[in-house]
């Protein structure tokens, strides 16, 4: 797959997610109205850039109008670098940045060697203790709960000590989720179980997206061959910016 099929089919998503029709423009973010946007919470604004040209949802009319007049002043990169956003838009609270990964099967790095990775049911319990253990915050970074596939972990003692999966996401996408007990990290252990991981969702056809903020999840992400195509970024605005009845 070349790079702009790859490009194309990740815009593809992201328009679908947006719900409102929207279009990836050069020149320029694209901004609409949609409430019922998937690009971020909801009565929340979410930005998307892929390949240096962006798209915007916003909650009301009055959201819309503070985010087209801030896309006029910035740059794609700057419409997804929180500084920049402040220093133009009344923001209450920021989700990310987070960067988006692609990847396509001929750029695939799997892990070779290393403890071997077991395939368990996501609904089996096996994650429970893991989650426990990485704390609420990076557990609920990893997305790790709303898996829709087989998780793939690796043991230690009878414990999970890392798993990875995906969620099934519009467009035939994997959302990769991977997690690492704390005291268990800088092994390699997260590349294992998300090679896994990928290797799976590569199998059924998928396309996997890696969404990551950590450095070392974008670490891991090109370890195993995924290109860094884009931004994601969610900004809760006052003034009214929020309200869908304004």
């Amino acid at each position: 797959m070349t790079d702009d099929l790859l490009l194309g089919r990740a815009r593809e998503l992201w328009t679908e997610l947006a719900v409102m029709p929207v279009e990836f423009l050069s020149g320029g973010a694209n901004v609409v109205v949609s409430p019922g946007s998937g690009l971020c919470p909801p009565l929340w604004t979410g930005v998307v850039v892929l390949g240096g040209a962006g798209i915007v949802t916003a909650p009301s009319v009055h959201a819309a109008q503070l985010m087209a007049d801030a896309s006029r002043k910035l740059s794609h990169e700057e419409l997804v670098d929180e500084g920049r956003l402040r220093e133009v838009l009344p923001v209450l609270d920021v989700l990310g940045p987070a960067s988006l990964f692609y990847l396509d099967r001929v750029d695939f790095l799997p892990a070779h060697g290393g403890a071997a990775v077991e395939e368990v049911m996501c609904g089996a319990g096996e994650l429970a203790s893991l989650l426990t253990r990485a704390g609420e915050e990076d557990a609920g970074e990893s997305g790790l709960e709303g898996i829709t596939s087989a998780a793939f972990v690796l043991r230690e003692a009878d414990d999970v000590v890392a798993a990875a999966g995906y969620r099934a996401w519009p467009r035939s996408v994997a959302h990769l989720s991977v997690l690492v007990a704390p005291d268990c990290r800088g092994r390699g252990l997260a590349r294992a179980v998300a090679s896994a991981a990928v290797t799976h969702a590569l199998d059924a056809g998928l396309l996997p997206q890696w969404r990551a903020r950590p450095h070392p999840s974008r670490r891991v992400a090109h370890a195993l061959g995924f290109q860094e195509l884009g931004s994601q970024l969610s900004v809760r605005l006052g003034d009214g910016g929020d309200s869908a009845h304004r």
